[in-house]
């Protein structure tokens, strides 16, 4: 599985340099919605990842000359799924959108929601945010071999902090299967509180990535034992990937956008070209850099056949690890 997603990363990346073309031009022909404002659904609360890359973008798309911009708006609850219900029952007009990732397939096969990808329109994919085994900066293990060696030895004691049926526990999920590790879970609403109580020892593993948590780890708050990557980041240098230690594991969140199913063709490729000028600024780039964010615009075609493969990939782990029943 781990093979297979690195496999269709790489053709996305291939396929967003053949789709290049001049943004300014593309948006300024495109059609826009009515609204003079669309409201983009973040499902998380304020200052969690999503938040603030989406915030990030929302400026950049205020300083464009187009005619509609972009709102984003929280709407937390239910591991994602409160917005994304919100989202899907929106009327289909390009104004209202909806930032998406992985855990929209997660909470599916875990069967908290009963649509995923498949109930919206493809916009863009935009962001690439590999994850990291991440800890109290108070736990007893200091590299990740120690970890693996206590878990194997005191199975389902170790205080792991997720959303359940999200990315935060699925990628401790495929660890399990690739490790044998086990892990006890407590759940979480959004980053934020799951960073919380990592940061006061109250759970004492956690999901991290370079924007929530390297000014954590550089200071010693937090511990980080490796990241699932194909390379090393370039801000944390001395963090090995999970495959230099021996697990072949390649796990990155893609956050998007998508609208509500039967939203026009032509707004979509307006909304799509809106956010391809903004992955585009050099503004953007610099703060995304900053936060170990990688900026990867797809556009809807392309979205849509990397959403289809990543669903018949995270399928084959959910059934094998028993999360998902057919």
């Amino acid at each position: 599985m781990r093979r297979g997603l690195t496999t269709a990363i790489l053709g996305v990346a291939a396929a967003a340099v053949a789709l290049a073309f001049a943004p300014g031009a593309a948006v300024a022909h495109s059609e826009a919605p009515k609204c003079k404002t669309a409201k983009l659904i973040v499902p998380w609360k304020a200052g969690g990842g999503t938040h603030v890359i989406f915030s990030i973008f929302e400026k950049t798309i205020q300083n464009l000359d187009i005619k509609s911009k972009i709102k984003v708006v929280t709407v937390p609850g239910q591991g994602g799924n409160k917005g994304a219900k919100e989202a899907a029952k929106a009327k289909p007009d390009g104004c209202t959108l909806f930032a998406i990732h992985q855990s929209a397939i997660t909470s599916y096969l875990n069967g908290r929601i009963k649509f995923h990808f498949g109930k919206f329109e493809m916009v863009a994919l935009l962001t690439s945010t590999p994850d990291i085994v991440g800890a109290s900066g108070q736990a007893p293990w200091n590299t990740f071999a120690e970890l693996k060696k206590a878990a194997l030895a005191a199975p389902g004691t170790i205080l792991t902090g997720a959303t359940f049926g999200s990315t935060s526990q699925f990628m401790w999920l495929i660890m399990e299967d690739l490790t044998g590790m086990k892990f006890k879970y407590v759940p979480f609403d959004g980053t934020r509180q799951r960073m919380t109580a990592l940061l006061s020892n109250a759970i004492q593993l956690g999901v991290l990535n370079v924007a929530s948590g390297r000014k954590y780890l550089e200071n010693g708050d937090l511990k980080g034992y490796a990241i699932a990557d194909t390379k090393r980041s370039k801000h944390l240098p001395n963090m090995p990937t999970m495959r230099e230690l021996g697990v072949d594991m390649v796990f990155a969140l893609k956050r998007g956008i998508v609208a509500p199913k039967g939203t026009d063709k032509h707004i979509i490729e307006h909304w799509s070209n809106v956010f391809k000028a903004a992955a585009e600024d050099s503004g953007l780039l610099k703060q995304m850099d900053a936060k170990g964010t990688d900026i990867k615009w797809v556009g809807p075609v392309e979205y849509r056949k990397w959403a289809e493969q990543t669903y018949k990939d995270y399928e084959k782990v959910a059934i094998k690890i028993g999360m998902y029943k057919k």
